[in-house]
């Protein structure tokens, strides 16, 4: 078994490829979430927080 330190530089790219991945997932899951949010939040009429 060799040990070649260049390898680790040419894996970098996978490692990028692996971290934007996992930034897209997360996006996508945040985008959803928000979109559910907004799509199912109740809109009252009088929410109670006037005290006039």
């Amino acid at each position: 078994m060799n040990f070649q330190p260049i390898e680790f530089v040419n894996n970098l790219k996978w490692l990028g490829l692996g971290m934007l991945g996992i930034l897209i997932v997360m996006g996508v899951i945040i985008g959803v979430t928000l979109l559910l949010n907004y799509l199912t939040s109740g809109k009252s009429e009088d929410t109670g927080d006037d005290n006039d």
